[in-house]
């Protein structure tokens, strides 16, 4: 069957969805270092009109501005299709939701998006990392920002309210 799994590609395809969700965790917390985990040195991302070259400092700046704006942004993983090409190669595509807040002429706007990322991993050294990355841009919804935090049911000044934070300030940092 063309379709049937082996031992050798369920463990390839739970490495390669770590990576994902790695890559989602990283943008969220602006953390540069998980960021570059999902990716190789030689990587190429293609970001639509936005960005189209080697990922390295493509994800250094990203890091950086998340850590630097604070914005609110959260990536959702949705459906992962992984079809392997020989036993170190992957195209991969990955349905992404991402919600993202962010100003325009001195307003806060919330932004939703539907998009794909369509990868091609590579096995080195027995690790999965994303070689080429090209963005699809399937749906967009933009709205002015209305935050009642469930119409008033959460006090986001209560001391026992925990706020998302950038890395590594953020809770998913603390072990304890």
């Amino acid at each position: 069957m063309a379709h049937a799994n082996t031992i050798e590609t369920l463990l390839a395809r739970q490495d390669i969805s770590d990576c994902i969700m790695r890559y989602a965790r990283g943008i969220d917390r602006g953390d540069e270092a998980l960021l570059l985990s999902c990716y190789w040195e030689d990587a190429i991302e293609v970001h639509g009109p936005a960005y189209n070259g080697p990922a390295v400092p493509y994800l250094k700046e990203a890091a950086g501005r998340m850590r630097q704006n604070q914005p609110v942004m959260q990536h959702f993983i949705g459906n992962v299709h992984i079809e392997f090409d020989g036993s170190d190669t992957a195209f991969v595509e990955t349905y992404i939701l991402t919600f993202a807040r962010f100003p325009k002429n001195g307003e806060e706007f919330d932004t939703l998006t539907g998009a794909r990322a369509f990868d091609r991993f590579e096995r080195r050294e027995g690790e999965w990392r994303i070689a080429h990355r090209r963005a699809v841009f399937d749906w967009n919804r933009d709205a002015p920002a209305s935050e009642t935090w469930c119409l008033g049911a959460f006090d986001t000044t209560h001391p026992d309210m925990v706020m998302g934070r950038k890395a590594p300030d953020d809770l998913t940092y603390q072990r304890g």
